[in-house]
C-alpha cells in the first residue's frame, strides 16, 4: 500500500459515510449513534486512474466515558502514522468545537498533508458556514456532502497531487483470504493480534467489541495472506439493534469472500447450536474450514480429552467428518501457528486440480468393485469422470442413468475421492451427467 488516505475526526461527523463514498461500497457500518467505528478499516479507491487505499477510523475523543476511548485513539494515531494524506473531517452543521481544535493541534504535529473536509454541506448556507474552519490555519476547507457526493471530486483532484508514486489497481488480487469467524467473545481479535504481534484490533471482555470486518495483510510460511477479523455471529433472535444487524451482514459477506474460514469455538462452553449453524453456513458457501477450539488451557483434561472432544464434535456434525480440529489457547499462545499452517493446507486442498487421467485411473477400480445399485432393473454405468475449473473442488461423473444415483452412493464416491486425493477441510461437489 503506497498511497494511503486516512479519514479522521471526532465522532459522528460522517467519516464512515465518506469512506463508503470513496470506495464506492457500503463496507463501513453507518449509524446516527456516535462511536460505531472502532478499529481501522481499509478499502481501495480510484480517482482519474490513481489508485489508493482509504482508512476509516473511529471518532477521536478525549475525556469521555467511552470504555473504548483510549483504544480508538491509538487506532487513529496508527492510521495517521501510516497515511500519505490525511482528511480531517468536520461538521458544517455544528461548526468548530473544542474537540475539533484539540484534534487539529494533534494533526499539525504529524507533518503530513492535511485537508480540512467540511462535511454535511448540502445547502448554500452550510457551504458558506464552512469558512469558519479557516480558523484552524490548515488551508482552505473543502465543503462536501459525503451523503450525496457533491464536492468530493474537487477534494480528490487535490488529494492525488500529493501521491508520491503510482499504485496498482488491486494489490490483494490472488492472495488467499482467511476469515476468522465465530460467536461473540471467543477470542477472534486476540488471535489476530497475537499472530500479528501488535494490537491490530481492539480487544475487551465486552461481547461485540468488533463491529466491522477488518482485513489485514499477513505473511506465514512464505505465503502472503489476508486475515479478516469479523464480528461475532449470534442467533438471529438475539441480534438486538441495527449496528449488530449490519455487523452480522459484514461477517457473512467476509465469509463469502474468503477462501478458508477458521471457525473458532469456546472450549469452556463446548460446541453449541450456533457453532453448528456457522459451520453449516461455511460448508454451504463451499469454503475451506478449520475448527479452532480456543481457551483449551481453561479446560480440565487428561490425555484422552482432546480425542473425545473431537469424536463428539464430528459425530454432531455428521456426515461432515472431514474438518480438521485444533485445540488452542490464544492466551497461552499454544498451537496458534498450527492453525495457520492447517489453514494453508486447506487452501491448497481447495485450489488443487487433479488430472482427468489420474481421477479415472484411481476411481474406476473403486466403482467396478462397488458399482451403483440397480434400480427398477436398470444398471447404472459410470463411464468416466473429471474435475471442472471452479473455485471449490467440483467433479462431474458421466453415466447412462444419472437420475438413479442415490445419495448414499454419492457419499461413497466422495469418500473415495478423499481417500485418494485428500481434500481435508474442503467440501466437494459432485454432479452426475448423462453420457
Amino acid at each position: 500500500m503506497s498511497n494511503i488516505v486516512a479519514i479522521v475526526g471526532r465522532p459522528n461527523v460522517g467519516k464512515s459515510t465518506l469512506f463508503n463514498r470513496l470506495i464506492e461500497q457500503r463496507q463501513a457500518i453507518m449509524d446516527n449513534q456516535s462511536g460505531v467505528t472502532r478499529d481501522r478499516h481499509y478499502g481501495r479507491a480510484e480517482w482519474t486512474n490513481h489508485f489508493f487505499t482509504v482508512i476509516d477510523t473511529g471518532g477521536y475523543v478525549v475525556g469521555s466515558e467511552d470504555v473504548f476511548e483510549e483504544a480508538i485513539r491509538e487506532q487513529v494515531e496508527i492510521a495517521i502514522d501510516e497515511a500519505t494524506v490525511i482528511l480531517f473531517v468536520v461538521d458544517c452543521m455544528t461548526g468548530v468545537t473544542g474537540l475539533d481544535e484539540d484534534f487539529a493541534n494533534v494533526l499539525r504535529r504529524s507533518k503530513k498533508p492535511v485537508f480540512v473536509v467540511a462535511n454535511k454541506a448540502e445547502t448554500t448556507d452550510r457551504m458558506q458556514a464552512a469558512s469558519e474552519f479557516y480558523s484552524f490555519g490548515m488551508g482552505d476547507p473543502y465543503p462536501i456532502s459525503a451523503q450525496t457526493g457533491s464536492g468530493t471530486g474537487d477534494l480528490l483532484d487535490e488529494v492525488i497531487k500529493h501521491f508520491p508514486s503510482e499504485d496498482v489497481e488491486d494489490p490483494d488480487a490472488g492472495i488467499p483470504r482467511i476469515a476468522i469467524i465465530g460467536r461473540p467473545n471467543v477470542g477472534k481479535s486476540s488471535f489476530v493480534n497475537t499472530l500479528l504481534g501488535r494490537e491490530r484490533t481492539i480487544v475487551t471482555d465486552i461481547a461485540g467489541t468488533t463491529r466491522d470486518s477488518i482485513n489485514t495483510r499477513y505473511k506465514a510460511f512464505g505465503q502472503d495472506l489476508i486475515l479478516t477479523d469479523t464480528a461475532g455471529l449470534r442467533r438471529k433472535a438475539r441480534v438486538s439493534d441495527n449496528i449488530e444487524f449490519y455487523s452480522t451482514l459484514r461477517t457473512i459477506k467476509a465469509m463469502e469472500e474468503s477462501d478458508v474460514c477458521i471457525i473458532m469455538l469456546d472450549a469452556t462452553r463446548g460446541m453449541e447450536s450456533q457453532d453448528m449453524t456457522i459451520i453449516g453456513q461455511a460448508i454451504k458457501a463451499k469454503k475451506g474450514v478449520v475448527l479452532m477450539v480456543n481457551k483449551w488451557d481453561a479446560v480440565e483434561k487428561d490425555h484422552r480429552t482432546a480425542d473425545v472432544w473431537k469424536k463428539e464434535m464430528l459425530q454432531r456434525l455428521a456426515p461432515i467428518d472431514y474438518l480438521p480440529v485444533i485445540f488452542t489457547s490464544v492466551h497461552e499462545k499454544q498451537r496458534i501457528f498450527q492453525v495457520m499452517e492447517k489453514a494453508m493446507e486447506v487452501y491448497e486442498n481447495k485450489t488443487k486440480k487433479i488430472p482427468t487421467s489420474k481421477i479415472n485411473e484411481l476411481m474406476q477400480p473403486e466403482i467396478e468393485a462397488y458399482p451403483p445399485p440397480a434400480l427398477k432393473g436398470k444398471h447404472v454405468k459410470i463411464k468416466y469422470m473429471l474435475q471442472v475449473p471452479t473455485p471449490s473442488p467440483t467433479f462431474i461423473f458421466f453415466c447412462n442413468l444419472p437420475q438413479y444415483i442415490k445419495e448414499s452412493y454419492e457419499r461413497f464416491l466422495e469418500n473415495k475421492l478423499r481417500d485418494h486425493f485428500g481434500f481435508d477441510g474442503v467440501p466437494l461437489t459432485l454432479f452426475f451427467r448423462q453420457k
